[in-house]
């Protein structure tokens, strides 16, 4: 299960919705093809970016069926999975790779309840032995964050390749690359702080903000890389000011916003959410003229 090379930039892609609030295949494709230009190194589809939480298992199917087919063997596709049970997840697992992803993005249980560790592992190996497909663990969850113990149960299954630290925490995130990145991947998903993670030692990045700056995303990757650290400093100030610009509580329509600024349109959030506001366009149009990523 380890032969998916995971690294550097990666980036998650928005799903589209119409003024119907049906995914509009066409725009999507449309990003996927933009964002394979940018030098990312895998691509996920479905993630908390693309409001996967509020998609059919058909739209995701979908979805992921689309990006399989423009990447065309290019790169790694990842399907997110955002469900609350085992059996649920395992139906959009099946799918997914019925499709054709190589990687699945899944996150723990989390509706209102918190599973025990035995009962996390329980669900991975689950889908492991249903789906048998790579897996990275979407820590994301604020109330359920999987605490590094239980990180290290699950590193006992070969199809768990990665966790995808997310959830505001790097100190969590430090504890990980500590203890477990000898034996899977250690991908941030902290968009303000990916040059930090970089040089902890952190694999790469899967997140939001290299889908709003994927070319200066992957340049800071390139460039701690390198070991050019004033060059890196200088660009995470400038990614910064994009994430503090589109940061919120309806961050999928900030982000769309912000693409769509950029002469990228990708349509409507998905309901309840609309669109950002006027003043919320202004803000993220004003940040990403000073970090030069529009004129």
């Amino acid at each position: 299960m380890g032969n998916i090379d995971l690294h550097g930039m990666i980036s998650t892609v928005v799903t589209p919705f119409d003024e119907n609030d049906e995914v509009n295949y066409d725009l999507l494709r449309q990003d996927v093809r933009y964002l394979l230009q940018q030098g990312i190194t895998a691509i996920c589809a479905c993630g908390s970016t693309g409001e996967g939480q509020t998609l059919s298992l058909e739209e995701s199917r979908e979805i992921c069926r689309v990006v399989v087919e423009e990447v065309n063997g290019r790169i790694p596709v990842v399907g997110g999975i955002i469900q609350n049970s085992t059996a649920q997840a395992i139906r959009y697992g099946k799918a997914l790779k019925e499709v054709g992803v190589d990687v699945l993005q899944v996150t723990p249980v989390h509706y209102v309840f918190a599973p025990s560790a035995d009962e996390t592992v329980a669900h991975f190996k689950a889908i492991a032995d249903e789906v048998g497909l790579p897996i990275i663990l979407y820590n994301v969850v604020p109330w359920s964050l999987v605490p590094v113990e239980t990180v290290e149960k699950l590193t006992a299954l070969p199809e768990v390749i990665a966790i995808k630290q997310s959830g505001g925490d790097i100190h969590l995130l430090a504890q990980l690359l500590n203890r477990v990145r000898d034996r899977i991947k250690v991908l941030a998903a902290l968009d303000d702080l990916h040059y930090p993670a970089f040089v902890m030692g952190a694999h790469g990045a899967l997140a939001a903000i290299p889908t709003v700056t994927p070319a200066l995303s992957v340049e800071l990757w390139n460039a701690v890389q390198e070991g050019d650290h004033a060059r890196a400093l200088e660009l995470h100030e400038r990614i910064l000011t994009v994430w503090t610009a589109i940061d919120g509580p309806n961050l999928p329509a900030r982000i769309k916003a912000a693409l769509d600024l950029q002469g990228r349109p990708v349509g409507f959030p998905r309901m309840p959410f609309k669109p950002a506001t006027e003043e919320e366009r202004e803000s993220i149009r004003v940040a990403l003229v000073s970090a030069g990523v529009v004129g």
